[in-house]
């Protein structure tokens, strides 16, 4: 599948690559005799040269500082609560390969920047069969006035416990939020009229308007379908059913609640089919409206595999708002769109944009973490390539297509770039292209079906198959996009326009691989290339 590359641009030299500390696409130094611009060179000559591109350069995994993941587990459902030290504690459904009779014990992150988590470990067990949770489930952690520390959690029973339903909300306490002690009095069951087995995720906060507690609760009406539940109380004992605050009747059930405000406005989010939702309001009571497009990151179209940014709920740090989840674990083979319950921690930061949708973008507290500059090799590979100072233009016929490389991925790091397209086409980043293994693999910025998708396929076979993991974008909104690679070993998000990501697995993006740019069937301008690695 592999066409034969004609060379367009000469290799930077090592040297340069070792001592510069400027960034941007930077073309091979000047031949003599000639007056700086990029000529092509014969193929055969090119190829005698350069081989298949761009020297490898050494290649070592990192220890996950962004997106980490328990030894031997995964990390589920995340309860995210912010401490008086304005520390991010997150709270988090433990999971194994291996989960026995009890499973899902909660465990805890911390951290003060979301570069570099401490691990606690557990901090609440599961029960026995016989008590109403040998299984626990999502929930959500806050202060009372007294301050003590309340976690309100999930119960989960497959025996029905008793008739009463498998599910349950349950509460502990803690004074220090490492040592929690389970509150037997305060246990109660879905309300008449709604499932018994389908009753999960407490989220509770104060309402100083109401001068009372809200709890909001995924749960199944036997009419409406899923909704998010109220209950209201002044005392964190004795709950009141107020009824359903969402029920878009689309969904079997809305998991994980949360209800935040930003501005004027009032949005909640909730997850079913693999993703994360959100809608809008302009008041806290409703009637809560999704936008047209209410998915932030992707979604895989695989039914039960597709979990790319789940169960998210949000955390207000340092005047920044988090949206605060988990990327799934690789399905049965990398890089194939496919994603299994519970993985690594992800955290998005969102904008709220002037229409009162929201969007997605890098933290913040990223700039502080890759603060080195590194130099941005960049040699054609393929097709009309035109390399000048950290831009690279690409220009391909139907049917066919362009490719520059920039050289070995570091294991971690970030790319900023801004792209102008052609109004039809594909183009995006490349994996792969090392002497280990040549192929490469399109991250696509898919103009012909209006989303961006990943899921390992090369970049011949774009045009043959259907997106297996994949986020919408309007591409026609602007003629330039501004793009934003995170990457941490496998793990690569890609933002754009501080409006969408998609995050993803990509196992043919690390060991080696190099990292590059395509055009198929259109035309690129990818311009302002910068790349930064941690100082």
């Amino acid at each position: 599948m592999r066409a034969t590359r004609t060379i367009l641009a000469v290799l930077l030299l090592v040297a340069m690559l070792l001592s510069a500390c400027g960034s941007g696409a930077a073309p091979a130094e000047e031949a003599p005799g000639t007056d700086g611009n990029l000529a092509e060179a014969p193929a055969e000559e090119a190829a005698e040269e350069l081989g298949e591109g761009l020297p490898d350069e050494s290649y070592e995994a990192v220890d996950y500082s962004l997106y980490p993941a328990p030894e031997g587990g995964y990390v589920g459902d995340v309860m995210p609560f912010v401490t008086e030290d304005n520390e991010l504690e997150l709270y988090y459904l433990y999971d194994t390969d291996h989960n026995g009779q009890g499973y899902h014990p909660i465990y805890k992150y911390s951290t003060d920047d979301l570069v570099g988590w401490e691990d606690h470990g557990m901090v609440l067990n599961y029960g026995q069969m016989s008590d109403p949770d040998p299984a626990l489930g999502t929930g959500s952690v806050m202060q009372d006035a007294d301050g003590l520390y309340h976690l309100f959690y999930t119960g989960h029973n497959d025996t029905g416990n008793g008739g009463k339903g498998k599910e349950c909300v349950m509460h502990a306490t803690s004074t220090d939020r490492e040592n929690w002690t389970k509150d037997e009095d305060v246990v109660f069951y879905a309300p008449e009229g709604y499932s018994k087995d389908d009753f999960r995720d407490p989220e509770v906060f104060w309402v100083e308007r109401d001068q009372c507690y809200w709890l909001l609760i995924a749960a199944r009406e036997n009419t409406l379908g899923g909704v998010v539940a109220k209950y209201t109380s002044t005392d964190l004992k004795n709950w009141e059913f107020i009824g359903p605050i969402f029920a878009p009747m689309s969904q079997f059930m809305l998991e994980c609640p949360d209800l935040f405000q930003i501005g004027d406005k009032w949005y909640l989010t909730y997850s079913w089919d693999c993703v994360t939702y959100y809608a809008v309001s302009d008041s806290m009571d409703g009637p809560f409206v999704p936008p047209k497009d209410n998915i932030l990151d992707g979604k895989g179209t695989m039914e039960g595999n597709g979990f790319i940014f789940y169960a998210a709920k949000t955390a207000e740090l340092n005047g920044h708002v988090y949206l605060c989840g988990w990327l799934g674990r690789a399905g049965l083979s990398s890089d194939s769109g496919m994603y299994q319950w519970a993985g690594s921690v992800l955290v998005h930061e969102l904008v709220q944009h002037a229409d009162g949708t929201l969007g997605l973008k890098a933290p913040e507290t990223l700039k502080d973490y890759f603060t080195m500059d590194k130099l941005v090799p960049a040699a054609a590979i393929k097709g009309d390539v035109q390399i000048q100072d950290n831009s690279i233009s690409l220009t391909a016929e139907e049917g066919d297509y362009a490719l520059a490389d920039m050289g070995t991925r570091p294991a971690t790091m970030t790319l900023e770039c801004d792209v102008t397209l052609s109004e039809t086409g594909r183009v995006g980043f490349v994996f792969g292209g090392s002497q280990k293994d040549p192929t490469w693999t399109a991250l696509c910025l898919d103009m012909s079906r209006g989303n961006i998708h990943y899921e390992g396929y090369e970049i011949e076979d774009l045009d043959h198959y259907d997106p297996a993991a994949y986020t919408r974008f309007n591409f026609l909104k602007s003629d330039t996009h501004h793009l934003k690679l995170v990457c941490e070993n496998e793990i690569v998000i890609l933002y754009i326009d501080d409006v969408k990501a998609l995050s993803s697995r990509i196992t043919h993006s690390t060991d080696g691989a190099h990292i590059g740019v395509f055009a198929l069937s259109g035309s690129a301008d990818f311009e302002n290339i910068s790349m930064k690695i941690p100082g």
